[in-house]
């Protein structure tokens, strides 16, 4: 039997045309967020870097206008470890809908830290801050024609060990489990509002995502910063001798945000070994793809500790 030739590499250029629509990036001045909003903005998008320094979100606009001449971008401040941020961004929208909601932000095996609302700053920025941005926004989602949220886990959530009950570092803190949890948190959550939505008969498409292993500045900026300067060095010589360049990790954030025919509650993730690198694909075999109880668990503690109801039914 002949094998079949392998599959041509996916590229930006494969991107449909993404005139008229409204988009959010959270964490767009920098790394993968960064590249996924310029390359929606240069198909045509309005883009929104949601950034939490207006200062680096500035930097990351006037940088973007010149490599992108004429497209169409203004940055707004969110800060998703604090939940009133969060919330004065959702008041302050003022577009006529929400096309695309892309979830980047978030931080990476950092030391111990509190949110402004006292949450564990991993599951708190990760998840619980995605979370509630998300249902915040979701009557603005729901006034396009072709809703899709796009949100970024992580390869290491294959690793994670769940713990509902420690999911806020009530009786241990270890940064890289920490990390990974709430990476998963992510899937089931995309997930999870996914069957929501077609529950309740709406158009909403919901997609997790995978980057593989990319340099950014994720393990070695923010509260990283704070390690000192030998982990500062070794870590970034790790990131640039065995990570891949940031393009490459942008690709499954926009493969999920722009393929016509997609349909919604995919895992996007590269197509190589461990999901590090690669084409995107979708992969459905992730346990916690199909983990439903769990899901919904983790739906009904991320509404009491935010806040911030859907209003959408769970699946029976």
């Amino acid at each position: 039997m002949r094998a079949r030739p392998p599959r041509p590499p996916w590229t930006f250029d494969d991107m449909a045309d993404q005139s008229g629509r409204v988009a959010v990036v959270t964490g767009a001045n920098s790394g993968i967020g960064y590249v996924t909003a310029r390359e929606l903005a240069r198909r045509g998008a309005h883009v929104v870097l949601a950034c939490r320094d207006p200062g680096r979100g500035r930097a990351a606009l006037d940088r973007m206008r010149a490599e992108a001449p004429g497209a169409r971008l203004e940055t707004r401040r969110v800060d998703l470890a604090s939940l009133g941020s969060i919330r004065e961004f959702a008041t302050g929208w003022d577009h006529d809908r929400l096309d695309l909601l892309v979830n980047n932000a978030g931080v990476a095996m950092v030391p111990f830290a509190l949110t402004e609302d006292g949450f564990e700053s991993q599951f708190g920025v990760n998840h619980l801050g995605t979370f509630a941005l998300t249902g915040l926004l979701l009557p603005h989602l729901l006034a396009a024609p072709d809703p899709r949220v796009v949100t970024v886990s992580s390869e290491g959530q294959r690793f994670a060990r769940f713990d509902l009950g420690n999911l806020n570092a009530e009786r241990r803190y270890r940064a890289a489990f920490a990390y990974v949890q709430a990476k998963r948190a992510n899937l089931y959550f995309a997930m999870e509002l996914q069957r929501r939505a077609d529950a309740a008969g709406l158009a909403l498409r919901s997609m997790a995502v995978a980057p593989g292993l990319t340099r950014t500045n994720v393990l070695t900026g923010g509260a990283n910063s704070a390690r000192g300067r030998l982990y500062t060095t070794l870590t970034g010589l790790l990131v640039r001798a065995a990570f891949r360049p940031t393009p490459e990790g942008a690709k499954t954030s926009l493969f999920a945000a722009t393929v016509p025919d997609l349909p919604g509650g995919r895992y996007i993730v590269p197509d190589g070994f461990l999901q590090l690198r690669g084409e995107p694909t979708a992969r459905g075999r992730e346990r916690a793809i199909r983990d439903v109880v769990t899901a919904q668990r983790l739906w009904r503690l991320s509404e009491r500790l935010t806040g911030v109801t859907y209003g959408l039914p769970a699946p029976e």
